[in-house]
């Protein structure tokens, strides 16, 4: 990612433009990435014979990195600017392309059995943070190295050898070392799909025959047709139609980065506690809303407000990018069944590099059609002495292409609608998850006027209006539910008398979130899940012993749903091991030791209670199930061993 910042965005398609591209020959730079990726197809047969994904992608990987030499070189062979040397640079990146496709098709498969599916969220998040870092720091140093080249009056032949050092350098550094710690890199054995053998139409069409699946393959194509008929070309917009400087161009990219770290820490955790296709929603609509906003960057020029809401631009699309880039792979990963995982990711992949290919030629097309082209939409004011015009909206140029790229992004979020996700919350929670640190962080200061009304405005209530796609007042409720437990757990700790002065805490929490609303029987037993989930999740947080807290877990959701008159015991307890289960594997828990304490839980509540019916059991274990077959599968016969042997002891000791 630190050499990533150097060879693409606004650096390279600044190298371009001193090269002499045209706007249509940016967007095929842009595309050349996304158009070869079909490669991956054969590479998945490739795969599956040879069976070794860390040999293939450093064999591919490899080369692909030196190839940046040649291409950096390119103005010390030609007169710029020079048709010869666009066209020699895309050749190159053709070649290039075709390497990484077949290194992407391996490198998918490999991390997806190489890290852990209940803590990709934050292992991304914690990767993407890093090499974010990398990016900034090479990013602005090649960036200002190149403005400072260049100064003064500069030939443009000596500003393109600017390029050529930091591409050189970058290359013969950061790229070659890239390979080096692949190797470094563990590979699981891969597990071989069933029928080995099998022919690659019939490899193809299992990711596609699955309708959930099917769902993703298209939100992803139409959502790299839209976001990359806009994206490539920023830079140029900033360098060419705002006449900003690349150091400006890479400094605010810099800040979209800046933002990004900081949101990756957000994102990730929840990710996985809440689910990715949540997180892929709200962020990729935010992407389409700064999307949107540049059209409103010039008035049809460059206006007194154009630098401040490019500012407010770059620091959303960090926030937006964060989100989608870690929820767009996990959500592919995660529904990937591991002994196909190959060709399932290897598809996903196809149809968003062919979406995000399309995009940037569709993109050069329109940016050449429009360039010409001109709305003015003008409010007048006219009295008895004057006549006066205010330019309410306008749009040029790039503009039409933004607001094409705003309403494809629209469908693709409408597709993304139908997919289902395990354990996926809604939207509002993620909203309000969002809200709550706000609230928490203005609550001590609540009598400083203004401060007071920012941490105790009803958010939730605003939320409820009625806007499509939201259900809030459930949502908002189960997170602000999930949160109270956990930190009421947090507060009062373990000891005697933890379980009662933690149900007491959650009772009242309850009692107060039912004023403004009742809930369905169905919605009691979410928000017993989530009670108990984030009970689980405090263990963690607290470190201590959380194997032995699952148990715990359930007597005081329970309890404090009961103390807020949500129902009884036995209608609460088999929601509440769900949760129980759910969020101490979230937390790292052995499953096996999970189920063991939450059957244990269940059967003190059982005797504390004067015992529970055949029923209560049987609905228990079978929401418990449930968290069980999503485990890896070779957890998930061990974890069921122990769920039924759990399961028979307890109803031993009722009867």
């Amino acid at each position: 990612m630190g050499f990533g910042s150097i060879t693409t965005s606004g650096f390279l398609a600044a190298y371009a433009l001193i090269l002499g591209a045209s706007n249509f020959q940016i967007g095929l730079l842009a595309s050349i990435p996304f158009i070869t990726q079909p490669l991956q197809i054969p590479a998945i047969l490739l795969i599956e014979k040879v069976g070794n994904r860390k040999f293939i992608a450093l064999v591919t990987w490899l080369p692909a990195q030196l190839l940046w030499i040649p291409m950096a070189a390119i103005p010390l062979f030609f007169s710029l600017p020079s048709n010869t040397a666009i066209w020699l640079l895309l050749t190159l990146m053709i070649v290039r392309s075709f390497l990484n496709a077949v290194t992407s098709c391996s490198w998918n498969s490999w991390i997806r059995d190489l890290v852990p599916q209940n803590t990709m969220g934050s292992f991304f998040a914690r990767r993407l943070m890093l090499g974010s870092v990398a990016a900034i720091v090479f990013g602005l140093a090649a960036a200002l190295f190149v403005d400072w080249w260049g100064r003064g009056d500069s030939t443009l032949d000596e500003k393109a050898i600017g390029y050529t050092i930091a591409l050189f350098a970058g290359a013969i550094t950061l790229g070659l070392l890239s390979p080096f710690t692949i190797a470094l890199m563990p590979e699981p054995l891969m597990q071989r799909p069933a029928g080995v053998g099998r022919s690659l139409i019939s490899a193809l069409k299992i990711p596609l025959r699955d309708k959930n699946y099917s769902h993703l393959l298209r939100f992803h194509f139409l959502w790299g047709v839209a976001l990359n008929l806009a994206t490539p070309f920023f830079a140029v917009y900033m360098l060419q139609r705002l006449g900003l400087p690349l150091s400006a161009v890479i400094g605010f990219s810099i800040l979209a980065q800046v933002s990004n770290v900081l949101f990756l820490k957000v994102w990730g955790p929840m990710v996985d506690r809440l689910g990715a296709k949540v997180i892929l929603q709200l962020s990729a609509s935010l992407y389409m809303l700064v999307i949107l906003g540049w059209v409103f960057t010039t008035m049809p020029e460059k206006y007194f407000l154009t630098i401040p809401l490019l500012l407010i631009l770059h620091l959303l699309s960090g926030v937006a990018a964060a989100g989608v880039n870690i929820s767009s792979g996990v959500v592919a990963m995660r529904l990937a069944p591991q002994g196909d995982a190959t060709s399932y990711l290897a598809v996903n992949s196809l149809a968003a590099n062919v979406g995000a290919g399309i995009g940037p030629l569709l993109g050069g097309i329109f940016a050449t059609v429009f360039a010409t082209n001109m709305l003015d939409f003008n409010i007048s004011w006219t009295s008895a002495s004057t006549s006066t015009n205010f330019p309410a909206f306008s749009l040029a140029g790039f503009d039409f292409l933004f607001g094409i790229a705003f309403v494809l992004g629209l469908f693709s979020l409408s597709i993304l609608a139908a997919l289902q996700e395990d354990g996926e919350v809604g939207r509002e929670v993620v909203l309000e998850s969002l809200i709550a640190p706000m609230r928490r962080m203005t609550q001590p200061m609540s009598t400083v006027p203004g401060l007071g009304i920012v941490g105790h405005f009803p958010y939730g209530a605003m939320l409820r209006a009625p806007i499509p796609g939201l259900d809030v007042a459930f949502g908002v409720t189960a997170y602000q539910l999930a949160e109270t437990a956990r930190t009421a757990k947090i507060a009062v700790g373990r000891g005697a008398d933890a379980v009662n002065r933690v149900s007491e805490r959650i009772g009242e929490a309850v009692r107060r979130l039912k004023k403004p609303i009742s809930f369905r029987q169905e919605e009691i037993g979410e928000l017993a899940v989530q009670t108990a989930r984030g009970l689980a999740h405090a263990e963690t947080e607290m470190e201590q012993c959380p194997e032995e807290s699952p148990g715990e877990v359930v007597e005081q959701a329970v309890g404090g749903l009961q103390r807020a008159g949500l129902g009884q015991p036995e209608d609460l307890v088999a929601s509440a091991a769900q949760g129980a289960v759910r969020g101490a594997i979230e937390s790292g828990v052995e499953v096996e030791a999970a189920i063991i304490n939450t059957m244990v839980g269940v059967a003190n509540l059982s005797r504390s209670v004067g015992g529970f019916t055949d029923r209560v059991f049987e609905e228990t274990s079978d929401a418990v199930m449930e968290i069980v077959m999503q485990a890896a599968p070779d957890q998930r016969q061990a974890a069921l061993d122990e769920l039924q042997n759990s399961r028979s002891q307890i109803s031993g000791e009722s009867t």
